[in-house]
């Protein structure tokens, strides 16, 4: 890996692409609409781990005055295992912590177990809570 890098016009393809081959496209996620609502809020926090040329890595961080939250982490599937998402993580707090974050938060997909240890790594701890949304733009593709 060569650098981490804010989020820049000409990433939106590479970055979908690596969300859909890590798995974390859903039908009622627009994932182009969710870059351009990123790029519209705070760019500084929509983080991508660049190899050269090439996006091997994401990490997508918002800051609501309250606390922060991790979305979209997914990292290339041949730079898996090689520090990249910590690395990601870790960029992602200190820039969350100059902004005066004193909280960071991310949900995990319950079908997805294998990355719990990954979190609890980095110090993540769960919790118990109920989790519920409601969509006020319909995405669906």
């Amino acid at each position: 890996m060569s650098a981490i890098r804010s989020l820049r016009a000409g990433d939106d393809a590479h970055i979908v692409a690596l969300w859909e081959e890590a798995g974390l496209t859903r039908p009622w996620n627009d994932p182009r609409a969710d870059i351009a609502r990123a790029r519209a809020v705070d760019p500084e926090l929509f983080l991508v781990a660049v190899d050269g040329d090439k996006i091997i890595g994401t990490v997508m961080a918002g800051y609501d005055g309250h606390r922060g939250w991790l979305y979209y982490l997914a990292v290339d599937r041949a730079h898996r295992r090689r520090g990249v998402g910590a690395a990601l993580v870790r960029e992602a707090e200190a820039r969350l912590l100059e902004r005066g974050c004193p909280k960071v938060q991310l949900m995990v997909r319950p079908e997805n177990t294998g990355v719990h240890g990954f979190y609890a790594a980095l110090g993540y701890e769960p919790f118990e809570t109920w989790a519920t949304g409601k969509r006020l733009i319909d995405d669906a593709r």
